[in-house]
């Protein structure tokens, strides 16, 4: 069954890491994405999302509750928000911290493994804390894809390695060989395509 929901999870570094990936991939990508980054609440604006969508072919948003996930669109959890993933759509949800974030990238990985289960995808890139790797192991054990960037490569290799010792059989993949490899596991848009 390919995939057909794409949950990427990045924190220390994860800008480039995030815009790595998307930039990979080709405008008629044939899956929804959500992206949960931490960065600080405190900022006064964020321009996260815009910085994202110049860099890809694809259209990057922050997303809004209940919004519908489409294919080839990109939800960014918005700042001081955790984001979860629901059969269709997403929801906002501002419950406690996990792992000192919100958003969190467990959250929003266990949430996509429960909603997608063996359609679904989990990324997790660079960054300095654990966050992320009880989330890809949910989704592996749904029958997920889960993937891995590189430890030795990551900006933090922190959350790959805790991720790997979580999921000892997730995909360990160099940044830039990532975004091939779900355009492969996705396909694309027969409508886009033509």
């Amino acid at each position: 069954m390919s995939v057909e929901l794409v949950a990427i999870g990045a924190s220390w570094g994860g800008v480039h890491a995030v815009s790595t990936v998307l930039e990979a991939l080709p405008p008629a990508f044939g899956a929804a994405i959500v992206v949960a980054q931490h960065r600080s609440p405190d900022a006064e604006t964020d321009t996260l999302s815009q910085i994202l969508d110049a860099r890809s072919a694809l259209s990057v948003l922050d997303a809004e509750d209940k919004q519908e996930l489409r294919p080839g669109c990109v939800l960014l959890a918005p700042q001081d928000y955790h984001l979860l993933v629901e059969p269709g759509s997403v929801s906002l949800s501002v419950d406690e911290q996990v792992h000192h974030s919100r958003p969190s990238i467990d959250v929003l990985l266990s949430s996509a493994a429960d909603a997608y289960a063996d359609r679904a995808a989990g990324v997790v890139l660079t960054g300095a804390n654990a966050d992320g790797a009880q989330g890809l192991a949910r989704i592996a054990a749904r029958g997920g894809a889960a993937i891995v960037q590189d430890p030795q490569s990551a900006a933090r290799r922190e959350m790959p390695d805790a991720a790997l010792t979580a999921t000892p059989a997730a995909r360990v993949l160099e940044l830039e060989q990532i975004g091939a490899l779900l355009a492969e596991l996705a396909g694309t848009r027969e409508e886009a395509a033509s």
